[in-house]
């Protein structure tokens, strides 16, 4: 009698557990079975994210045979949309596009955080790593990074960088150079990198990273002159900028990435869907030469590709975090 409860209760057991993951399944099966897929952008519109998804966005639709629109969502450093992903449903209609600062610096940056980055999302791929170019006005008189390094021990604290703001990229990358290079340049943040560029032209700060795709038009006139770029090799699109780490700075690397993740739980099969059809669309000739021309390189892979390179680019902002002791605002 006591054995046919025991199986009566553990056959009930396994109806339920049955019941409960039927409708990830059914949503797997259909999917994309309604409308619209949502891709989230945690930035304004008409920045480096954005650009790319809507390209992107573009291109899933067609694949996808559904239609994948983009929402921006801004505020709090990319906070803001990436928290809005990380709490949706996890039925693949819902994406955001995964950036730096909310997946890998906000989390050492920030005391407190709405997600988890590691527990909450889902990565799906890799897009795009974009690196930075050292730039200084002409008239600044540093000639080289091996110069800039010797003029700021020289004089501890005088050469300042400019950046968009605390803890993005451009920040990041010359705290990085303070802590390898054993200098103290000055951080200068500014509110976006409009004005800082503008500064920049002025002579009135001397240093500042910047992107390719905002830098380049700007050395191409002369404007400015770059020093080197971040990235572990030369560029296609500036063949003649040496590499921070040609420069002398061996351990040298750092750029603004962007991916696609969606929230913790989503289906694996829509997941390797999605990866399959965004690795098809990077591969695709006008999609790398969009990418390659702003001086940024194609991404690609698997999930547990960018999972693996979300985890190695925590642990080195964490360090840079600290040893410059950046606090966010």
């Amino acid at each position: 009698m006591k054995s046919s409860k025991r199986l009566l209760l553990q056959a009930s057991l396994a109806a339920a557990v049955m019941a409960a993951f039927a409708p990830l399944a059914s949503h797997a099966q259909q999917w994309p079975a309604k409308q619209p897929i949502k891709l989230v952008v945690p930035y304004a519109a008409g920045g480096f994210a954005d650009l790319r998804a809507r390209q992107l966005a573009t291109k899933l639709s067609k694949s996808l045979g559904a239609n994948v629109i983009v929402e921006n969502k801004p505020g709090a450093g990319g906070v803001v949309g990436t928290d809005f992903v990380a709490k949706s449903a996890p039925d693949g209609y819902t994406l955001g596009m995964g950036n730096l600062a909310p997946l890998a610096v906000n989390p050492t940056l920030m005391k407190q955080m709405p997600y988890n980055a590691a527990k909450d999302l889902q990565p799906v791929v890799l897009i795009e790593k974009a690196p930075l170019f050292l730039m200084t006005n002409p008239s600044s008189g540093i000639a080289s990074v091996a110069d800039l390094i010797a003029k700021a021990k020289a004089n501890p604290g005088k050469y300042g960088f400019a950046s968009s703001g605390i803890g993005g990229a451009h920040h990041l990358s010359g705290e990085m150079l303070n802590m390898l290079a054993g200098v103290q340049l000055t951080h200068v943040p500014y509110k976006g990198g409009a004005p800082a560029t503008t500064d920049l032209f002025a002579g009135h700060v001397p240093l500042m990273f910047e992107m390719g795709y905002s830098a380049l038009p700007n050395l191409r006139t002369g404007k400015v002159k770059a020093l080197a770029v971040s990235s572990t090799r030369r560029l296609a699109v500036a063949p003649d900028v040496m590499t921070m780490q040609e420069a002398g700075l061996k351990n040298f690397a750092s750029y603004n990435w962007q991916g696609v993740v969606a929230p913790a739980g989503t289906p694996s099969d829509i997941v390797n869907r999605l990866n399959k059809e965004i690795n098809a669309a990077l591969a695709a000739p006008d999609m790398r030469a969009s990418i390659e021309e702003t001086g940024a390189e194609v991404g690609g892979g698997s999930p547990e590709d960018f999972a693996k390179f979300i985890r190695s680019e925590t642990d080195t902002w964490a360090k840079v975090i600290k040893s410059a002791k950046i606090e966010a605002q």
